[in-house]
C-alpha cells in the first residue's frame, strides 16, 4: 500500500511541479551552463546506495572544492540560482523520480552519505531499515537546529513508530517546516551534503 502511495503522490508531484522544474532548470542552465542536474550516491534501504537526483545549485566540482560534502549557510559554491532553489527546496524536485523508481519513498528518514552510515553503531543502523524519504519526521522536528544524533534517534524512532497517521502528520508539517526554514540540516554545516 505504502508503495501504491508513493507512486500516486510522486507521479501527481512530478506533473504539478513540472513547470517549477523546468524554469529552475532553465534558470540553473542559463547562469553557468553547467549541468543541470547533480546525482551523488547516497544510502538507501538496507545500506544498498543509489544515485539521489538534486538540481544543482552549487558551482560544478564544489565537493572537490571548499568544505568538500558539507555546506554551510552562505556558502560562496552555491550559485545565485541555487540560493533559491536551495531556501524553497526547488533543487529536491527530481527526487521526485527516486520515489518513482523506488529508491526512495515520500516519508522516511533522510538518504546520507556512505561516510556517515559507515559511523553508525547498530542501533542508529535501524535507520536504513526503511526507504529513505523526501520528507520525514527529524525535518519536520527541527532538523537544522538538532545535533546529528538527535536527528538520527528521531529517524529511528520513526522507523519503530511509522503509521499512516505520523506519515499524515509529517506530510501536513512538511511545509510549514519548509517556511520556517528548519527543513534543511546537515553534518556540521547548513545541510546535509551537497
Amino acid at each position: 500500500m505504502n508503495r501504491v502511495t508513493d507512486l500516486l503522490i510522486a507521479g501527481v508531484g512530478l506533473v504539478v511541479a513540472s513547470p517549477v522544474l523546468g524554469l529552475a532548470a532553465l534558470a540553473t542552465k542559463l547562469e553557468d551552463g553547467g549541468p543541470v542536474l547533480y546525482r551523488q550516491t547516497r544510502v538507501g534501504k538496507d545500506g544498498a546506495d543509489f544515485e539521489v537526483l538534486k538540481l544543482r545549485s552549487m558551482v560544478v566540482g564544489a565537493e572537490s572544492l571548499g568544505a568538500g560534502y558539507a555546506v554551510d549557510q552562505g556558502d560562496a559554491r552555491i550559485t545565485r540560482v541555487g540560493r533559491i532553489t536551495r531556501r524553497t527546496s526547488i533543487d529536491e524536485l527530481p527526487q521526485l523520480w527516486n520515489v518513482v523508481r523506488g529508491d526512495m519513498s515520500v516519508i522516511g528518514p533522510r538518504p546520507t552519505l556512505r561516510y556517515q552510515v559507515e559511523q553508525y553503531d547498530d542501533h542508529q543502523r535501524r535507520r536504513l531499515d526503511v526507504r529513505p524519504g523526501l520528507t520525514g519526521w527529524a525535518q519536520v522536528q527541527g532538523r537544522a537546529s538538532l545535533p546529528w544524533a538527535d536527528r538520527i534517534e528521531l529517524d529511528v524512532w520513526y522507523v519503530d513508530h511509522r503509521s499512516p497517521r505520523i506519515d499524515l502528520e509529517i506530510l501536513l508539517r512538511t511545509p510549514l517546516a519548509l517556511f520556517r526554514g528548519t527543513y534543511r540540516g546537515a553534518t556540521g554545516g547548513w545541510r546535509q551534503g551537497l
